[in-house]
């Protein structure tokens, strides 16, 4: 059995005499098996399923998640098997997922001083606060590197990632026309109309409102960026244009105020950024490209204006109670200053290593000045929790995750195929927006949004072999090889690389 890397040489578009930045060898693409196909269709079910199941927070949910991931490698282990040529990911996007579950593992290590306290029962040594938390959060950070390898590995065509963002839009749209019918036909409380709630106000099939808006964020991206970038025929521009629309109305509706600035963040980032491309970097005046970005600027205001219109129509004025600060006595939320303060104790308290990956709930309690009313599991800031879980450690392993996830991300933006550049605009202004509503929520600690989020994260630093002038190369290479008996042999090994050697 072989593994099969790509080689990267620089090719010259037909249509313009200038260099184009380095891509893979159009060599001849691996062979698509049943096992290949059965795993393309567990990622695009599982981004339903995970949703469908409360967003996949209970123990039973994350038990059938953790499965379908191992039954993943097993989809891989048959296709290699088949074709007798290994698949390997390179993505440098896996290291610091890796790295968290690493530090978690240490966590576990028995080195914490032996101290009894004059019980008779025997404390805990590991390093972690609560180890079976953790254990927890290390399987399910697990699964979730399996599916973003496996979706590096296996969206290798334009075809593939075609019919994944379609997945995403669809499933987005109804989603979201779900959520909205079920906000004007129940009080909020009820998930699915017969689950009652008590502590959260439910939004579609999430349990809290909050996470559907995170979710939102995601599921709009791409369609937007598809939008913004011109890469859709004109029939569809306007399917698209009603899908983003009503799920940008379903995350206002939520009334998170978290969300409403996470949406403003990607609306901003996908009319400001999603502007700029290689050529147009290279060919327009320098006046000439401020003022296209002021005019970008000026229309994501105007979008942000209707949008608060909208939301002004649909939820009413309660929603901008909420976003100026009008404190809810039955939001237990509204303290998330006093949260940020208990969580930066916990921090100095624990600077190296953190309490432990999932602890944050049993070490809270124990730095709280208040009469412990509510019973927090998270500190309501992914930044301030990632640094009292894992630390110092952890904090760098999350800041390498964003500097890569946007540096591979905007040089994979530098390229001839407007789809690709559509779409992996549109994933990084989702990923950006996420970034943004971490600031104020925790809507990546649910299953479903940080599944949907690592596959947006792997479709935006994907490898040349999505784009469309890669395939089409490719076939044309083919068929001079067919035509030209002295034309170069094909590989003896399937190329089935899963990032070229220039670009990663």
């Amino acid at each position: 059995m072989t593994t099969s890397v790509s080689s990267a040489v620089a090719l010259r578009d037909p249509t313009d005499q200038k260099p184009v930045r380095q891509i893979a060898q159009p060599v001849s693409r691996r062979r698509h098996t049943l096992a290949s196909r059965l795993a393309f269709l567990t990622i695009c079910v599982a981004i339903v399923l995970t949703t469908l199941a409360y967003g996949t927070v209970h123990y039973w949910a994350l038990a059938v998640f953790t499965i379908s991931a191992a039954g993943l490698i097993a989809f891989w282990a048959v296709d290699a098997a088949v074709l007798r040529s290994a698949l390997v990911a390179v993505n440098r996007l896996q290291w610091p997922i890796l790295g968290l579950i690493i530090l978690g593992l240490v966590q576990l290590l028995p080195l914490r001083d032996y101290d009894d306290g004059g019980l008779s029962l025997s404390p805990v040594r590991a390093l972690s606060l609560d180890p079976y938390a953790t254990r927890l959060v290390i399987f399910q950070v697990s699964a979730l590197l399996i599916y973003f390898v496996m979706t590096t590995m296996f969206v290798d065509t334009p075809r593939r990632l075609k019919a994944l963002v379609r997945t995403v839009a669809i499933f987005g749209f109804v989603m979201a026309a779900f959520g909205l019918t079920q906000s004007f036909t129940t009080d909020g409380t009820r998930v699915y109309w017969f689950r009652q709630l008590t502590q959260s106000q439910a939004f579609g099939p999430f349990i809290n409102r909050h996470h559907f808006a995170g979710y939102m964020e995601l599921a709009l991206a791409m369609p937007l960026g598809l939008l913004v970038g011109g890469a859709l025929e004109s029939y569809k521009r306007p399917l698209y244009a009603f899908a983003v629309v009503v799920m940008a109305m379903s995350l206002v509706a939520t009334n998170s105020r978290g969300g409403i600035i996470s949406l403003g963040a990607e609306i901003f980032f996908v009319l400001v950024v999603g502007g700029f491309g290689w050529r147009r970097k290279k060919d327009q005046p320098r006046a000439q490209r401020i003022r296209s970005a002021l005019m970008r600027g000026a229309a994501a205001m105007a979008i942000v204006l209707v949008l608060l219109g909208g939301a002004l129509l649909v939820s009413g004025p309660e929603v901008f109670t909420r976003f100026l600060g009008t404190p809810v006595a039955e939001d237990p939320t509204q303290g998330r200053a006093h949260f940020w303060n208990v969580t930066l104790d916990v921090i100095k308290a624990h600077p190296l290593l953190g309490s432990g990956l999932g602890s944050f709930s049993v070490i809270y309690t124990r730095y709280d000045t208040r009469n412990g009313i509510f019973r927090l599991e998270q500190a309501h800031n992914d930044y301030l929790q990632t640094l009292s879980d894992a630390g110092i450690l952890g904090g760098l392993l999350g800041t390498a995750f964003i500097v890569i996830l946007f540096r591979r991300g905007f040089a994979r933006r530098d390229t001839h195929d407007k789809f690709r550049r559509g779409v992996t605009t549109g994933a990084l202004a989702g990923c950006f927006a996420v970034l943004v509503h971490s600031f104020f929520d925790f809507t990546l600690h649910t299953t479903a949004n940080a599944l949907l989020f690592v596959i947006i994260c792997a479709v935006a630093t994907q490898d040349t072999r999505i784009n469309t002038t890669y395939e089409l190369r490719t076939r044309a290479r083919g068929r001079r090889r067919r035509t030209d008996p002295e034309a170069e042999p094909a590989a003896t090994s399937p190329p089935a690389a899963i990032g070229s050697a220039a670009a990663l």
